[in-house]
């Protein structure tokens, strides 16, 4: 049995502490697999980006586990930690987090350079990632010179090159047409087919859609993590009133 691209092992993250603590994850517990592109969904305030920011390595889980390829970030140390993010953990914001004054080859080679990879190299394996994804013309163009559908599939360019396996995505749709948004979600399908692992935060079931399965948060809770996206309203609507 392959190992998990990704496994949270009831992990909860609380902020702050005594009568002013939040418990904004509660004994969450998750596996992705390599292949498997995986949707989670909830209200606001549901503790989507705190499990996607446990996941990637961007924050520390207050109690359990949070593991990476079967290593334990927990172990790693905080220089262990962005190494390990660097090279295996690739992301995806809502906004494209380009930077304007380099070119789409620049910035998808960026995570190698800061890596120690001399930039002429890291710039031939970032083209080879854009023309992958059939973005090979554009290498050239700075941000300002290309359309939102197009930035973002730059930005997942960024966040596959290198031996990255786990692709994080949060709202990564969230600021294109409906159009350009089902063009990205299906290149972020497609490099799963090919055995990334990937996570989708998404508030769209429409969207949801695209996964092999949707994870569905409610107060920092999984509320069902086998249900189709189709549900989503029935299922957090229901699982509010148990609670």
């Amino acid at each position: 049995m392959s190992t998990p691209s990704l496994l949270l092992d009831n992990v909860t993250r609380v902020h702050g502490s005594g009568e002013t603590a939040v418990r904004a994850l509660d004994g969450v517990s998750l596996e992705v697999m390599p292949g498997e592109l995986v949707a989670v969904m909830g209200p606001s305030g549901s503790g989507k980006s705190t499990l996607l920011n446990l996941a990637g390595g961007l924050d520390l889980a207050t109690s359990g586990r949070v593991v990476i390829e079967g290593e334990d970030l927990s172990t790693l140390g905080a220089k262990g930690v962005a190494q390990l993010r660097r090279r295996r953990v690739g992301f995806v914001f809502q906004d494209y987090n380009l930077i304007p004054s380099l070119t789409a080859a620049e910035n998808v080679s960026l995570p190698l350079e800061l890596d120690g990879e001399r930039p002429g190299k890291a710039r031939r394996h970032a083209r080879q990632t854009l023309d992958l994804m059939g973005l090979r013309e554009l290498s050239d163009r700075f941000p300002d010179q290309m359309s939102g559908g197009q930035q973002q599939r730059v930005a997942i360019a960024r966040a596959l090159i290198g031996s990255r396996r786990l692709v994080l995505a949060d709202e990564p749709t969230g600021a294109l047409d409906s159009h350009t948004g089902e063009d990205v979600l299906r290149v972020l399908r497609e490099r799963c087919d090919e055995g990334v692992a990937g996570l989708l935060v998404t508030h769209e079931a429409r969207h949801a859609a695209w996964a092999d399965r949707v994870v569905f948060l409610r107060d920092g809770v999984v509320v069902d993590s086998t249900g189709h996206a189709s549900r989503a309203e029935d299922l957090l609507d229901t699982a509010g009133a148990r609670r």
